[in-house]
């Protein structure tokens, strides 16, 4: 059996912390008290909210990548086309000025 995700990590701390409640009486002897259950809890809570946080970015992200494709896509388009008329119109010693290292 493999490592568990984030995830279940997460939701098995949450049940951890239910069991913890419910016996308190037992644990208390060993410094596993209602205080620490708050600050596992917390602990816990923290973690969901980041998680989600993190998904957001992640899907603007993936949202901003897309438009950067985009507009690179009709950058190089552009390009091309200018690159083009450069080297039908201008004479081949001028093309450096342009970017242009091509030789013919």
């Amino acid at each position: 059996m493999g490592r568990k995700t984030q995830a279940q990590e997460v939701a098995d701390t949450g049940v951890m912390v239910n069991g913890i409640r419910a016996h308190q009486d037992i644990l208390a002897q060993r410094k596993i008290d209602t205080a620490f259950a708050d600050v596992l809890q917390a602990c816990t809570d923290a973690c969901i909210k980041l998680n989600t946080e993190q998904e957001t970015l992640k899907a603007k992200l993936k949202e901003k990548t897309e438009e950067f494709d985009a507009a690179f896509e009709a950058m190089l388009k552009k390009a091309a086309e200018a690159r083009k008329i450069i080297k039908l119109d201008m004479p081949q010693s001028s093309w450096r000025e342009f970017g242009i290292d091509d030789k013919r």
